[in-house]
C-alpha cells in the first residue's frame, strides 16, 4: 500500500485527479502517441474484419428479434469465439487507453519493458474472449428456434425482460464499482500489482477485464436482442462504453442509456412488431 501511494504523489497524478485523462501525463507524449496509435490501429484492423463478418452473415439469425425474418445457420465454435474475439478488440482496446498508459508507466518505473504491457492487454482481452461461451450457446439457441417461435408472446416478452435487465443494472451499485475501477486508470495499477513479470501483468490484466465486464456486460446484452452482429447497435455501445469510462460524466450517461433500454423493453411489449424493426 505505501508503494501505492508513492506512485500515486507522483508529480503528474495524485489520488484526486486520477482520471482517464491524468494517465497522458504519466509519459512523454511520443509515447502517448506511440500507443494511442497502436491501440487504434489494432482496433481498426478488427473493425474491418467485423465488418466484413458481419455484411456476410446480415441474412442470417443472429438475435431474438431476427427469428423469422432471417435465415436459420449454424456456426462453429471455433468461428464464432473468432468472431466474437476480433469483435471485442474492435469495441473494447479503444476505451482502456488510459489503462494502458498507466500501466507502462509503472512497469516502466520499475525497470520493465513494454512486454508486461503487452501481457497486461493480453490478459484483458482473455477475459472479454472467454465471455464469448455465453452468446455463443444463444447464438446456438436462436438457430433452434423457427418461424412458429416468432409468432409467439413469448419471445418479446424475453426480448423485453433482457432489456429491463440491462437497463435495470445501468443504476446499481456494482455498476458503479465497476466503472469507478475503470475511470481510476493509476489506482487501478498499484492496487492490483502481483508483481514483475508478464504472468503477473497478465493476471492484473484479467482482474481489470472482469471489472470492465462487471461494467458493460448488461448493455452488451442488448445484441442478444437486436443482433449480435448488428452494426449499428455495436457502433452505438461501443460510443457508450468510451464515453462511460472516458467522461467524468460516465455514470449519468450509464443511467441515461439504462432508461432508453427500459423504455424500449416497454414498446416492445406494447408494439411486438418494434422488436423486428429495432433488430434490422
Amino acid at each position: 500500500m505505501e508503494r501505492s501511494r508513492l506512485i500515486l504523489r507522483s508529480p503528474s497524478t495524485t489520488p484526486e485527479d486520477d482520471t482517464p485523462g491524468a494517465a497522458f501525463k504519466l509519459l512523454s507524449w511520443r509515447i502517448n502517441v506511440a500507443v494511442v496509435i497502436a491501440l487504434v490501429v489494432l482496433s481498426a484492423l478488427a473493425w474491418r474484419s467485423t465488418i466484413d463478418q458481419a455484411v456476410s452473415m446480415s441474412g442470417m439469425v443472429m438475435g431474438l428479434g431476427q427469428i423469422g425474418v432471417l435465415a436459420q445457420g449454424m456456426m462453429g465454435a471455433g468461428v464464432f469465439l473468432t468472431m466474437w474475439t476480433t469483435m471485442m478488440v474492435a469495441m473494447m482496446l479503444p476505451t482502456v487507453v488510459p489503462i494502458v498508459l498507466a500501466h507502462l508507466s509503472v512497469v516502466r518505473r520499475r525497470g520493465e519493458g513494454p512486454w508486461a504491457t503487452f501481457a497486461f492487454i493480453a490478459g484483458y482481452l482473455f477475459v472479454w474472449s472467454g465471455v464469448g461461451i455465453v452468446p455463443l450457446v444463444a447464438y446456438w439457441g436462436f438457430a433452434q428456434w423457427g418461424d412458429d417461435a416468432a409468432q409467439t408472446q413469448w419471445l418479446s416478452a424475453l426480448a423485453a425482460t433482457i432489456l429491463f435487465v440491462a437497463g435495470a443494472y445501468q443504476y446499481t451499485a456494482w455498476k458503479r464499482v465497476c466503472l469507478d475501477k475503470c475511470q481510476s486508470p493509476l489506482a487501478f495499477v498499484v492496487t492490483h500489482d502481483f508483481g514483475r513479470g508478464a504472468g503477473s501483468s497478465f493476471a492484473a490484466g484479467v482482474v481489470h477485464g472482469a471489472a470492465c465486464l462487471g461494467c458493460c456486460w448488461a448493455a452488451m446484452t442488448v445484441l442478444l436482442v437486436v443482433g449480435l452482429m448488428n452494426l449499428w447497435w455495436m457502433v452505438a455501445l461501443f460510443a457508450l462504453f468510451f464515453a462511460e469510462k472516458n467522461w467524468r460524466h460516465g455514470m449519468m450517461l450509464a443511467q441515461i442509456a439504462g432508461a432508453a433500454f427500459i423504455a424500449l423493453g416497454v414498446a416492445v411489449i406494447a408494439w411486438p412488431a418494434l422488436l423486428g424493426l429495432v433488430s434490422n
